[in-house]
């Protein structure tokens, strides 16, 4: 019997818009993902934030807007789904990718509530090494430095630098904080460097901002206690990223 693969990559302009419900005139200008497991909650705050806000027919994907621009949320925790939102709208013509969420410190430094917008970042996430050749994918410069402004503006502590993104927290080791922090990467999370890579596949420039919870260095995950300053710390600068999300749609033309 013959057999006939076809791969995702050969899923065409027409078909993901008929699956995702989608017209032609409602492709997004922007994706904002968010890797996180207060799923819930953090999809409320985030769409609160936008009008005409309704789920696509693929679900956990939202479409709305800021203003005059055509916005899709999507809480993507992990790769494996950071890759799926950030290809299907890169693949259709979005104009920038987001990636939001939170990391672990990896320089000693590093306070709970900063923010990291990596430009260089390692993939050893699993996902982006199909996309990239290397082992690294770069943010985009242009986009960093407004991420950046845009932070600053809202009065938040920030860091641009060497990042890396790792398949789960729960296989991280001691060895592998030891080996990245001598390398000097600023910190640790799940999915910039998945979304940045799908999205420069399809020539989309991309942009994360994650806001640092886990001390690393100091022996601190996200299970420990924190002091009440650093607890609002962290949660002022998880609303800012969002912000400032916000800001850099009404940038894209």
């Amino acid at each position: 019997m013959a057999v006939n693969f076809r791969s995702i990559f050969e899923v065409t302009r027409a078909e993901w818009l008929a699956g995702l419900g989608l017209s032609e005139a409602e492709i997004p200008d922007v994706v904002i993902m968010e890797g996180s497991w207060w799923r819930a909650e953090r999809q409320k705050l985030r769409l609160a934030q936008l009008t005409e806000v309704r789920e696509l027919d693929f679900p956990d994907i939202f479409w709305g807007r800021h203003g005059d621009k055509k916005v899709v949320f999507c809480m993507a925790y992990g790769a494996p789904r950071a890759v799926e939102v950030s290809q299907m709208f890169a693949q259709l013509g979005c104009k920038l990718v987001i990636q939001i969420g939170t990391c672990g410190g990896l320089q000693s430094h590093l306070a709970p509530g900063d923010l990291i917008i990596p430009d260089v970042i390692r993939c050893e996430d699993g996902v982006a090494e199909h996309y990239v050749q290397g082992d690294t994918v770069n943010a985009d410069p242009v986009w960093v430095a407004r991420a950046k402004d845009a932070l600053e503006m809202l009065n938040r502590r920030v860091h641009v630098g060497p990042h890396v993104t790792f398949s789960s927290l729960f296989a991280e080791t001691v060895e592998m904080y030891e080996g990245w922090h001598r390398d000097g990467l600023l910190s640790v999370e799940m999915e910039a460097a998945t979304s940045i890579a799908a999205a420069a596949k399809f020539g989309v420039p991309g942009v994360a901002m994650v806001v640092v919870w886990d001390e690393l260095t100091a022996g601190r995950r996200f299970m420990d206690p924190m002091t009440p300053d650093a607890l609002r710390d962290l949660e002022t600068s998880n609303d800012a990223v969002f912000a400032a999300a916000l800001s850099l749609t009404e940038d894209v033309t």
